[in-house]
């Protein structure tokens, strides 16, 4: 399969990439993307195939339906790291929590959150690469929380690797910036900014386009790549979960094959909502997608209006920081694949230069027949915690925002699959004062608390962030990551 460009092409690249090349270089021409030239048409037939089949087994048949250009042994390799999840018979349990709502639990890997879904498989594969090609990649990250912590886990030690992670300094929680300063390998930097999210997704993508920074990592004889949903790489992994999920409704015997669904799902950078919208038009059958959001609500104001406008905007901190984020990446592919490129270009160098766009009406008509959104507070999101802790369920806070998104817009009497993208030991703080009122706990004290509250012990991975040494120290001000990152490779 071949990927193209979300913008257009611009005469200097070749008008069509392979897989490998698309994730070894993810920005395309005039600052774009690449998607897609076709995807896969699966449909019935293909979940009928796999009702009974293994996670890994389905995963296998639609990475082979993609025609990508990577060997089936580093496939095989890559999905067996599943294995390593709480449960490698299931590594994606899907639990009924209401009626009709289930919640399909995406964080049992090893950093607790739904990014290792995506970045285990991807680091074997975007490494087996490179050792191939014999090459050295510097793979940059920015995270507001969770894609560091997976980045760091999947691609220490290894080969013709090195990665540089950017993430908000503050911007975290307090585990997840643990996970993060206390990695020692040595293909490894860890960097905190003076300043948000959007910053350091700004300076990725920057440092990924800049001819002088690539030219001064040739010196060395390094190419650069990234591990954010920028890179196809992630979203292909991403659109297997939606399938799964589906399929454990049906083996549950909660739908049939071919009875629709609502997809809701948390979303900052959209890569996950992306991911459902292309098993979507693979033939997953699908109502809508709900788009939950928390405080920084530019995609409910996008998808109910039409307008993408961030010029009196700027990033609220919210009790689920993972989504304290305006400028959502993944937006960009949706436009690709319902308005074509040249509209495309035209959106991006508007929200570039005015940081603003609208969408036609027949334009919004499109994107609401697809997406519908509503967004939760915090205070919101923390009734929504205790509620479902003393109905038997527990949830961290960014879960909590699609139960407020289940009963603004899931309108029909059909089943909802929400996605859980972190375990409550991310973000114990909030959930602490949700269930038992305390207020200002360290992260510790949260956990405890916590964990006496619910009956669970805290997993070891977490415990022992705690009493690690911290080897990650750097703090800078994002004028100078670019000389942080060269001064480390």
């Amino acid at each position: 399969m071949n990927f193209i460009e979300t913008r257009g092409n611009d005469g200097s690249r070749p008008y069509n990439v392979s897989f490998s090349q698309a994730i070894l270089s993810p920005i395309a021409s005039f600052g774009g993307l690449y998607v897609p030239l076709k995807l896969p048409d699966l449909g019935e037939v293909f979940l009928q195939k796999h009702v009974n089949s293994s996670y890994k087994e389905m995963a296998m048949d639609m990475l082979l339906c993609f025609g990508i250009d990577i060997d089936k042994d580093v496939l095989y390799e890559a999905l067996d790291l599943y294995d390593n999840f709480d449960d490698s018979s299931n590594p994606v349990p899907v639990v009924k929590v209401k009626e009709n709502l289930f919640v399909s639990e995406l964080y049992h890997g090893p950093t607790r959150a739904f990014k290792d879904m995506a970045l285990q498989p991807f680091g074997v594969v975007l490494s087996s690469i490179a050792q191939k090609r014999n090459q050295n990649y510097l793979i940059l990250a920015a995270t507001s929380g969770d894609t560091g912590p997976a980045a760091l886990e999947t691609f220490k030690n290894r080969a013709n690797v090195q990665v540089a992670c950017l993430y908000p300094d503050g911007g975290t929680s307090d585990v997840q910036r643990l996970q993060m300063v206390t990695e020692d390998a040595s293909n490894l930097k860890v960097i905190g900014i003076k300043g948000d999210f959007d910053d350091a997704q700004n300076a990725l993508k920057s440092l990924l386009d800049s001819d002088t920074f690539k030219a001064k990592l040739k010196e060395d004889h390094i190419s650069l790549s990234a591990a954010n949903s920028v890179n196809f790489g992630r979203i292909i992994f991403q659109i297997i979960y939606h399938i799964h999920s589906y399929l454990e409704l049906v083996r549950q015997g909660e739908v049939s094959i071919g009875e629709k669904v609502y997809l809701n799902v948390p979303s900052g950078n959209f890569g996950n909502a992306l991911g459902g919208y292309y098993a979507m038009k693979m033939g997953l059958p699908v109502e809508k997608i709900i788009i939950a959001s928390n405080e920084n609500n530019v995609l409910t104001r996008f998808i109910n209006e039409g307008k993408y406008d961030l010029r009196k905007s700027s990033v609220i901190s919210t009790t689920s920081p993972a989504m304290d984020i305006l400028k959502s990446s993944n937006v960009e592919r949706i436009l690709f694949d319902m308005f074509g490129a040249r509209r495309t270009k035209e959106l991006m160098s508007n929200l570039q230069e005015n940081n603003s766009y609208v969408l036609s009406s027949d334009e919004l008509y499109t994107i609401q027949s697809v997406f519908s959104a509503d967004f939760c507070n915090g205070e919101e999101g923390k009734a929504y915690i205790k509620e479902a802790f003393e109905s038997g369920y527990l949830m961290d806070p960014h879960t909590a925002t699609c139960f407020k998104a289940n009963e603004t817009c899931a309108t029909k009497n059909i089943k909802t699959i929400a996605y859980s993208t972190a375990e409550w030991t991310k973000f114990s703080p909030t959930i602490a004062n949700a269930l038992t009122g305390e207020v200002d706990a360290q992260d510790i004290d949260a956990l405890k608390s916590i964990s006496k509250e619910a009956k669970l012990a805290i997993p070891d991975m977490i415990t022992a962030l705690f009493t690690k040494e911290i080897c990650q120290d750097s703090i800078i001000n994002k004028e100078d990551i670019e000389k942080e990152i060269l001064s480390f490779v």
